[in-house]
């Protein structure tokens, strides 16, 4: 019967074939079209003829029209039967093959009025949802297709890139149907109402597959469109029909559980940026994570640990989608000893930037606050260590943001683990970062009194006992006192009067000294050191007789009565003095560098003094100013940021050696005497003498990096002030051969440190002595710089070794230009 009804279709197709492709006659051409037009959808031919043409004839008869695009019996057509005639065909037949033939057409056709008709009847296909009746046939061959999987793969390619071809023909006559924001939205639209046919159509007892329709969701997204095709329609749609609809979660988690792996990640990713809450990830997946390891991989560790751009609403989605369903909480006990791992890990936050740890921070928070109390209870040690750990190697670090990251978590996860009584608790961390984790963690720590109750209770401490009890009395108690007022008497003026001090500021050098020394009166130590500063800079013979001495004292000043402002107050009086008498007291501050028994703090003040005292000595030498009046007092290296100081540092330096070719040769800078390129010396070289000796209270190389750092970035800072001084190439050789030593340090301050050094030494450093020092190794040198702007996790330290490269070619330029520029 089949071969029967095979010969009898083959016998009244090919005559209609030969007409359409050979005849110049329209009527002859139309009637025969006519003729075949009845074995399509809608026509009279019975349901095995159609089968049957679909099978053998129906691509046959659409590429002999599409090579009659040229023939005069088309283009003779009218309008209404070109519709009917030549666009019927492609839009009443199997629409897999259609596609097709309508794709290739367009990309083998030139120019003209037959690619513009095959376009326009291609946009015709996609408005008529033949899309969907695509998807719709591929869901009903449940018991599969003799296709061969070259043409299956060939049919989802085509759908999955269809805006790419058309394009790459089109170019910018591509309309607007054919574009990909309109395309992968309408594509969505067909794709969820194939999904709606499949519920119907398994209600009434029907078999479907959605292999095919996962298969081209899922070479969509792996393409970059998902965020085209689940943001709008599918997404969306999936959460509110999956609320109330068991049938819908079946069928939304078989559509999933058929995406292949090497498609699955991209598709959950879509999905979990789209999805909106727990919940609603879980209804629409259901536990696709148990079944599938690939997506249990890029759940519980690719997209917590490896990735860190994700928004924190995506870190609430996946890790309540593990919390929600008892089969998945073991997972979210397995994510979290993994970010336990990872955060508390030293050698991670070394390597990794500050965004990365701020992300993982959050991942932690949120895993701790989903547990259980019974959870907790058997978590407990290895939360414990992990919090003991984490906060450790923070405190460690050198970036104040890490430490106070570590302090905020460990504050958070203290109140989880330890009773009221033994919560870990930190003072003086600021506060930046606390409404950034703290909003991931519901009780992370104690809500302060409103503004009006500690305002009402500072005003009730404040009050006398006597005007306590005075505002306590009622309203309607008078007393006798107040029969008798005094209110018609004019008060006193007592706006200029000030409080009576006991003690008097010291008026000479040596009692301000004997004061900061010896006395335990609290008022004339204070008064004393804010006054050193005025004393040594006025009475300048009598500072330089007691400048070692007075820096001593100094140095070893504690603030054991709080006083406001010490650290600037001592800091001050320190630079003055090594501005006043510069090389005993700078000899003394660098050796005292590297003794015994100073703690990290009277180090580090150390390094700031000389940093500030060559700032202000390295400012030009004035007429009107003399030696001893004190000049702008620069700001410490803690009051602003490091990394925009050297920025400012580079920058300017960098604009004053570029030639503008529009502005004219550029003038050099005038040279100007200064009183730091003679003692240069004296504040450099003492620095570099013991940094490789470990002492018993200090190991520069070992555990004590933040000393480290803030020393490079001093001794960068010293070399950048020893421009165009006599010793500036001896210094640099010195700083160079010191910074080759650490260029790999695993601390980013360390290295931040290291590639200002390396500016500073390219900015002050002459040209010819620079490539003379660098040139065996110059190739190496601009390797490592290159590879750390390539590859370093610290924002500043890659844009630090772009700068030092900048300046690295500009100075072999120069040099190598600059003979024949004498000739």
């Amino acid at each position: 019967m089949e071969l029967h009804t095979d010969l009898e279709v083959r016998q009244a197709v090919a005559p209609c074939l030969r007409i359409v492709s050979s005849s110049r006659d329209s009527a002859e051409v139309t009637e025969a079209l006519r003729t075949i037009i009845h074995y399509l959808e809608g026509g009279n031919a019975s349901a095995s003829e159609k089968a049957e043409f679909n099978r053998a004839n129906y691509t046959r008869v659409l590429q002999v029209l599409v090579s009659s695009l040229s023939s005069d019996w088309f283009h003779s057509l009218p309008a209404q039967e070109r519709r009917e005639l030549w666009d019927g065909f492609f839009l009443r037949g199997p629409p897999d093959q259609a596609l097709l033939v309508l794709l290739d057409t367009i990309s083998s056709t030139s120019d003209g009025s037959g690619l513009d008709w095959t376009v326009s009847v291609l946009e015709s296909f996609l408005s008529a949802g033949r899309v969907g009746m695509l998807l719709w046939s591929r869901c009903l061959e449940t018991n599969g297709r003799p296709d061969s999987v070259q043409l299956r793969e060939t049919i989802l390619t085509r759908l999955s890139s269809l805006p790419d071809l058309t394009a790459n023909r089109l170019r910018t006559n591509t309309p607007a149907r054919l574009l990909p924001q309109q395309y992968y939205t309408d594509l969505a639209r067909d794709v969820l109402n194939t999904l709606e046919n499949t519920c119907r159509a398994l209600r009434a007892g029907q078999d479907c597959s959605l292999g095919f329709v996962a298969q081209l969701l899922g070479k969509v997204c792996m393409q970059g469109h998902g965020g085209e095709i689940t943001c709008v329609t599918l997404a969306p749609r999936l959460s509110s029909l999956t609320r109330s609809d068991a049938l819908w979660r079946r069928v939304s988690c078989k559509l999933l559980e058929n995406v292949p792996d090497r498609w699955v990640e991209s598709v959950i990713t879509a999905l979990i940026h789209h999805l909106h809450g727990a919940s609603a990830l879980s209804r629409v997946m259901g536990n696709l994570v148990l079944k599938n390891k690939k997506v249990q991989f890029v759940l519980t560790h690719k997209v917590l640990l490896l990735q860190y751009q994700h928004p924190t609403q995506l870190l609430r989605t996946v890790l309540g989608y593990l919390a929600l369903d008892h089969d998945r909480r073991p997972l979210l006990k397995q994510v979290l000893r993994s970010v336990c791992q990872v955060w508390s890990n030293s050698s991670a936050v070394r390597h990794t930037s500050l965004d990365q740890q701020l992300y993982v921070s959050k991942a932690l928070l949120l895993c701790v606050n989903l547990l259980n109390q019974t959870e907790i209870q058997e978590l407990r040690e290895e939360l414990l260590q992990c919090m003991l750990g984490g906060v450790q190697c923070r405190l460690d670090s050198s970036t104040e943001h890490v430490r106070r990251m570590g302090m905020v978590v460990g504050e958070c996860l203290s109140q989880k683990l330890d009773t009221p009584t033994s919560q870990l608790q930190f003072q003086n961390y600021g506060g930046c970062l606390l409404p950034v984790l703290s909003s991931y963690f519901p009780s992370d720590r104690p809500q302060p009194e409103s503004s009006g109750q500690s305002a009402e209770g500072q005003s009730m401490m404040s009050q006398p006992p006597a005007a306590s009890q005075t505002s306590a009395k009622p309203a309607g108690h008078s007393s006798d006192s107040e029969l008798d007022s005094d209110d018609e008497l004019t008060p006193y003026d007592m706006s200029a009067d000030q409080v009576k001090q006991k003690a008097t500021p010291p008026r000479y050098v040596r009692d301000c000294l004997e004061a900061l020394m010896s006395s335990d009166d609290p008022e004339r130590v204070e008064l004393s050191l804010q006054t050193a500063e005025e004393l040594l800079r006025k009475n300048v013979s009598t500072a330089r007789e007691v400048s070692v001495q007075f820096s001593k004292v100094l140095l070893h000043l504690e603030d054991r009565y709080s006083t406001a402002g010490f650290h600037t107050l001592r800091q001050s009086a320190m630079v003055a003095l090594a501005v006043i008498h510069t090389q005993p007291v700078v000899e003394y501050l660098t050796t005292e560098f590297y003794s015994l028994n100073y703690s990290l703090r009277q180090r580090l003040d150390i390094l700031e003094v000389l940093a500030l005292a060559a700032q202000e000595l390295s400012e030009p030498i004035t007429e009107k100013k003399a030696v001893s009046q004190p000049v702008a007092r620069a700001v410490t290296l803690e009051q602003c940021g490091e990394v925009e100081h050297w920025r400012q540092v580079v920058e300017k330096r960098i604009q004053s050696k570029t030639r503008r070719i529009s502005k004219g040769a550029s003038q050099p800078p005038k040279a100007a005497p200064n009183r730091y390129a003679p003692v240069a010396a004296y504040f450099f070289f003492p620095l570099l003498r013991n940094y490789d000796r470990p002492q018993v209270t200090f190991d520069l190389l070992g555990s004590d990096h933040l000393v480290l750092g803030q020393l490079v970035h001093t001794l960068g800072l010293l070399m950048h002030l020893a421009v165009n001084a006599p010793v500036a190439t001896q210094m640099g050789k010195a700083l160079l051969d010191f910074v080759w030593a650490i260029r790999f340090h695993a601390d980013q301050m360390v290295r931040r440190g290291v590639l200002f050094a390396v500016c500073a030494v390219f900015l002050s450093m002459p040209g010819e002595n620079l490539l003379l020092e660098l040139s065996d190794d110059l190739v190496e040198t601009r390797a490592w710089l290159a590879d750390v702007a390539e590859s370093d996790p610290d924002a500043d330290c890659r844009s630090l070794a772009v700068q030092s490269l900048v300046l690295l070619e500009k100075n072999l330029k120069t040099h190598l230009q600059s003979p024949s520029m004498e000739t």
